[in-house]
């Protein structure tokens, strides 16, 4: 149970320094919210294991991270993470590319939750341009899944 849960840790804290790592200015709209993607995908694998608690903590790591108000990520990353695990015997039974579907509307659903607490905590305003990772990350869901279905079958992570 614990090499299982420090794999899984592994590979979340991977996503997490792949969220904070810079990117070009010009390129900073268009980053994948690496973090979710591979908390949507252990939701979905074992989500006896990776549930809303998961979710919770590492919104948490994640404001104190990037500096957001405390909360923010953890209360979308729980709401998009619930939807995963109490769906996670349908999401299973659907094709790559109709998961990717649907991953992407998990995740403008984050997108535009996060506006909307960030409107009115911070009163920003809404850009289109702010939803550019949720389609980013849909198109990125393919290979994600597949990584990390080997990385689960290679360690047998169960």
């Amino acid at each position: 149970m614990s090499r299982s849960f420090s794999l899984v840790a592994f590979s979340v804290f991977l996503a997490l320094i792949m969220a904070l790592m810079p990117l070009p200015f010009s390129l900073e709209p268009f980053r994948p919210d690496w973090v979710l993607l591979v908390l949507m995908y252990w939701s979905i694998a074992i989500p006896h294991r990776v549930n809303i608690g998961w979710a919770w903590c590492t919104g948490l790591i994640m404001d104190l991270a990037v500096g957001s108000p405390l909360g923010i990520n953890s209360l979308t990353y729980s709401v998009c993470i619930y939807i995963t695990v109490s769906n996670f015997q349908k999401l299973r039974n659907f094709s790559l590319w109709q998961q990717a579907m649907l991953i992407g509307l998990f995740l403008a659903l984050y997108h535009l939750l996060q506006f909307w607490l960030n409107h009115f905590l911070l009163d920003i305003y809404f850009d289109p341009a702010y939803l550019w990772p949720a389609l980013i990350g849909m198109c990125c869901w393919p290979w994600i899944f597949l990584l990390l279905r080997k990385y689960r079958r290679h360690f047998r992570i169960r």
